[in-house]
């Protein structure tokens, strides 16, 4: 079965592909070109289904499967935000650096040097005759300083609970386990393997 991403992160779906490893995973962009999808729901969930619908209908074939997610990190500190506004925190075209640079900022603005957060994903699946969506999350604490390299987004300064390690220092397996995006994929293989 071919399983079209709704995504051309390549983050996500470098992410997505090493989970879904049973499935033929495509990212939509290689088979149509991008366009702008506009995501105008309130929470994660209307967002997840509104990219997955919009790939379907663009891609015109009845014979796939889209997977979309949307994911973002909530801090504490700053009243849940960014929230669904975690990839454009820093305005809209921002970059994942700029993003990172502006929850830096506000951390250091408020005088803290950490404060709990949480990742939300939610995967939504959408074929011809049927929608599902599924969450999944992953708790921890931001800090005002980033660590290591590996990851994409906010992984330099966000630490799980029970670790003493950044996502941008800890090793991809151990990453896998805990991710919020691997959570939510678990919970989506479920229903996947029923098509």
């Amino acid at each position: 079965m071919k399983l079209v991403l709704a995504t051309s992160n390549k983050g996500k779906v470098k992410e997505i592909k090493a989970m879904c490893d049973s499935f033929e995973v495509v990212p939509y962009t290689d088979l149509i070109d991008e366009f702008e999808i506009v995501e105008d729901g309130s929470s994660f969930k209307e967002n997840a289904l509104i990219k997955a619908r919009a790939v379907f209908k663009a891609l015109g074939d009845d014979e796939v499967v889209v997977l979309a997610d949307d994911s973002g990190i909530s801090v504490d500190a700053f009243g849940g935000e960014p929230g669904i506004y975690s990839a454009r925190y820093a305005g809209v075209g921002a970059s994942d650096v700029d993003n990172l640079n502006k929850m830096l900022n506000e951390l250091k603005s408020k005088g803290l040097k950490s404060s709990p957060a949480h990742y939300t994903a939610c995967m939504a699946i959408v074929d011809k005759t049927r929608e599902f969506s599924v969450h999944g999350w992953m708790y921890g604490d931001v800090l005002d300083e980033k660590r290591g390299e590996n990851g994409f987004g906010y992984d330099p300064i966000f630490v799980p609970k029970d670790y003493d390690k950044t996502l941008g220092e800890l090793d991809d397996k151990i990453k896998k386990k805990l991710s919020h995006r691997a959570k939510a994929l678990k919970n989506a293989s479920s229903i996947l393997k029923t098509f």
